[in-house]
């Protein structure tokens, strides 16, 4: 009968070591793909402040053109104007970054969280496989000792 216990002890220690490895794959895979949604954000904030530096200089060309077109020369208010959208347009580019930033920095530290969630799964499975073997080699010892 010590025998079929340390047999299905052995089973059950091998069994929790795969588990372990499977577990800790997953997560490494879950922080894999976090790493990438924050190069994704890297990659979408540049494309979208190259975007926005396209639109505000369109948006210039056209305050300039309705500067020129009232009469008003582009000293005093009219030089005012475009100097007020292009700090506006300095802000609103570092909100932009700011953003992004945060975003990557979550995603992260997502990845950073699943690693060691994998690590901790892994290193519970070792522990109940030790578990396992140490129960295995008791019935025995028990029953044959």
């Amino acid at each position: 009968m010590g025998w079929v216990t340390a047999v299905t002890s052995i089973a059950a220690a091998q069994q929790a070591s795969a588990t372990g490895k499977y577990n800790q794959a997953v997560q490494e895979r879950n922080a894999t793909v976090a790493e990438q949604e924050a190069e994704r954000l890297e990659q979408q904030n540049e494309f979208d402040l190259a975007r926005f530096d396209q639109q505000f200089s369109q948006l210039q060309g056209q305050t300039k053109t309705a500067i020129f077109k009232s009469g008003v020369s582009l000293e005093g208010s009219g030089l005012r104007v475009m100097r007020y959208n292009a700090e506006q347009a300095e802000i609103e580019k570092d909100i932009l970054t700011y953003n992004s930033k945060v975003a990557q920095s979550q995603k992260l530290e997502e990845a950073n969280f699943a690693r060691m969630s994998g690590q901790m799964a892994r290193m519970e499975a070792k522990q109940a496989q030790l578990g396992y073997y140490a129960q295995a080699g008791q019935s025995l010892m028990t029953n044959y000792g």
